[in-house]
């Protein structure tokens, strides 16, 4: 059994920091052999982000703020606010804008391994 309080992990190395200001805290990791990533994301307010993982699955539930979600694909918007989960299941090319300070519990598959940005085309290395 693990026991994390996600406040601690702002001090450690699984607390990775974003150019644009948002930080990923990673509960789990691949290391922590669950199969899969788990994830407190903290979103400033501010511009639209481009995501594509390209290489995981991945769902979000916002527990706080307001955001708004464009499917590039369909070209779809769609408003997020605590109790909204968005589900990634098609390696779905998307926007995010963070309208006011926004927090998302996300889960990845595959785990991710540690400290991994986004790549140019928005996406997480394989």
């Amino acid at each position: 059994m693990k026991i994390i309080n996600t406040e601690h992990l702002k001090t450690t190395d699984r607390a990775v920091k974003f150019d644009c200001g948002m930080v990923s805290n990673r509960i789990l990791l691949e290391s922590d052999n669950m199969g899969y990533t788990l994830t407190k994301t903290e979103i400033p307010k501010g511009d639209w982000r481009h995501w594509h993982y390209k290489n995981h699955l991945e769902t979000c539930y916002c527990v706080s703020g307001k955001g708004l979600l464009h499917d590039i694909e369909s070209g779809a918007f769609f408003e997020i606010f605590p109790g909204m989960v968005y589900i990634l299941d098609k390696n779905d090319d998307h926007k995010f804008l963070a309208i006011t300070d926004t927090v998302l519990v996300c889960v990845f598959n595959p785990p991710l391994t540690g400290n991994e940005v986004h790549q140019k085309d928005g996406s997480y290395s394989a």
